[in-house]
C-alpha cells in the first residue's frame, strides 16, 4: 500500500512538470490538485509502512526519489516558464545525485543517509511550487516572496552540498588514520604470542637454584 501510495506521487511527477510549464490559470488549478496529492501521498506513505510493517530501506530510498522527480519537474517546469532561476532544480539534481553517491558508495551503505539540512530543504522545495500557483490563481503578490525562497533554497542548497562534502572528507580522514582491520587482527596475535612464549620462562624463572623438580620425590 505505502508503495502504491508512492508510486502515484512518481506518476504525477511529468503531469505536475508541464502543468507547471504551462501559463493558463485551468493548468494552475491542475497543478494545485496534482501539488496536494503529492503532499498527501508523501506524508501518508510513512506512516502506512510503519503501520503495516512493510517499512525498508528500499521503500525508503523509492519515496526520496519519487519527491526528487517530482520537485525537480515542478522547479524545471517553473523554470521554463521563466518564474524560477534554472539554478534551483540544476541544484537540486547536483544533491540528489550526491546524495546517492555518499551514501552507496562513498560511505558504502545499505540505505540513504541523510541531513538535516538536506531534510530541510527536501520539505522546503514544494514552498515554491505552491506559491507559484497561487500566485497564477491571482495572489500575484506572492511573486516576490517566491522569488526570495527560490535564491534562499539555492543558498540553503549550496551549504547543504559542501556540510556533506565536509562531513564525507572527515569520515574518511579518520577511517585512513586507523590502522586497517589485519594489522590490528595480526598485533594481537603477536601480542597472544609474546605472552604464552614468556609463560614457561617465567615459570623456569621461579624454581629454585640447584636440583631440578624431580616428581619421584612427591610420592615419599
Amino acid at each position: 500500500m505505502a508503495n502504491l501510495l508512492t508510486t502515484f506521487r512518481l506518476v504525477l511527477a511529468f503531469p505536475f512538470a508541464v502543468l507547471m510549464a504551462a501559463g493558463g490559470a485551468f493548468e494552475a488549478t491542475l497543478a494545485a490538485l496534482a501539488l496536494g496529492a503529492a503532499i498527501a501521498t508523501d506524508l501518508l506513505d510513512g506512516p502506512v509502512a510503519r503501520r503495516r510493517g512493510t517499512a525498508s530501506t528500499a521503500g525508503g530510498a523509492f519515496d526520496h526519489a519519487a519527491d526528487f522527480l517530482f520537485v525537480v519537474g515542478g522547479l524545471a517546469g517553473g523554470a521554463i516558464r521563466g518564474v524560477f532561476a534554472w539554478i534551483l532544480p540544476v541544484l537540486v539534481a547536483a544533491a540528489f545525485a550526491q546524495y546517492v553517491i555518499d551514501s552507496y558508495w562513498i560511505h558504502r551503505r545499505r540505505a540513504l543517509r541523510p541531513s538535516r539540512l538536506g531534510r530541510y530543504n527536501g520539505i522546503l522545495y514544494f514552498a515554491p511550487l505552491g506559491g507559484d500557483i497561487l500566485a497564477r490563481l491571482g495572489l500575484t503578490a506572492l511573486r516576490p516572496l517566491v522569488t526570495a525562497v527560490v535564491w534562499l533554497l539555492v543558498a540553503s542548497t549550496v551549504a547543504s552540498m559542501g556540510q556533506r562534502l565536509s562531513l564525507s572528507a572527515r569520515s574518511r580522514k579518520e577511517l585512513t588514520a586507523r590502522p586497517p582491520k589485519e594489522e590490528q587482527t595480526d598485533a594481537r596475535v603477536e601480542q597472544d604470542e609474546e605472552v604464552v612464549l614468556h609463560e614457561p620462562e617465567r615459570d623456569h624463572l621461579a624454581r629454585p637454584l640447584g636440583k631440578e623438580h624431580d616428581p619421584q620425590h612427591d610420592r615419599h
